[in-house]
């Protein structure tokens, strides 16, 4: 009969017995510990393979147990045990919720996506927008520095962690006569929950068109990205448009 050692009894099948050649008509009765099929030769529903155990182990098939708020039902993928999981929820069991979202009361959605729409990586750019910020650059992300934890000075502020990138400023299109901002190397600081929503999308070697106010600081040293400031991945053709900014901004 061969069922994996997982079952007592089994039965003929005739029709079976021809379909394979006339080599096995075996179909094993009560498949126990969670197996299933012809050869108790699988998990049953609501299980799935422990890949470290061979299918003759008694406890080869392992519980899915699916979340049961985070999960949208009880079964999973009987080969990666990966549950379903609602929108927002992430994890095997889908016992958390994915970066960006979090954790609501709601047990229709537990997990709600805390990420607005993202003003900082508009592709609008215009002469109202230009004239509205202190300071317009052009740079390239050098580097990505460890999270702050706000027990460093310099980095947190009112407790809110801040991630810190080096901002190498390749060109300076538009800054205030007391600016401290020169070309070469900047900290530019990015809160971390901008980051988790993607907003704006920073990434290393990297040029970006950068505006802001170098008010929105809040007592850290360099540039902060916030949600006034647009980031703009850099393009060739920004560099006309820039150039013709600087001309019409006496009208500002």
């Amino acid at each position: 009969c061969n069922c994996n050692l997982h079952a007592r009894k089994c039965r003929f099948n005739m029709e079976l017995y021809k379909l394979s050649g006339r080599v096995s008509g075996g179909v094993c009765l009560q498949c126990r510990h969670s197996t299933a099929g012809r050869h108790c030769h699988y998990c049953k529903e609501g299980y799935y393979r422990d890949p470290a155990r061979p299918i003759t182990h008694r406890k080869a098939c392992k519980p899915c147990d699916c979340h049961p708020i985070g999960a949208s039902g009880k079964t999973c993928n009987q080969s990666t045990g990966q549950c379903p999981c609602k929108d927002g929820v992430t994890g095997t069991t889908c016992n958390r919720c994915a970066r960006g979202y979090q954790q609501s009361r709601s047990h229709i959605a537990p997990c709600i996506n805390q990420c607005g729409k993202c003003r900082a990586s508009t592709k609008r750019l215009n002469l109202n927008k230009y004239c509205k910020r202190d300071y317009a650059i052009l740079g390239r992300i050098t580097d990505r520095h460890k999270k702050s934890d706000g027990s460093q000075p310099g980095t947190s502020v009112s407790g809110t962690s801040w991630i810190r990138f080096t901002l190498n400023v390749d060109f300076i299109y538009k800054k205030n006569p007391n600016s401290r901002i020169r070309r070469g190397d900047v900290s530019l600081y990015v809160h971390s929950a901008d980051l988790a929503c993607r907003c704006p999308k920073i990434k290393p070697n990297k040029s970006y068109l950068i505006l802001g106010q170098e008010s929105d600081g809040g007592g850290q040293g360099g540039l902060t990205v916030t949600q006034r400031s647009i980031v703009i991945e850099w393009r060739d053709e920004w560099h006309r448009r820039m150039r013709r900014f600087q001309r019409r901004a006496r009208s500002c």
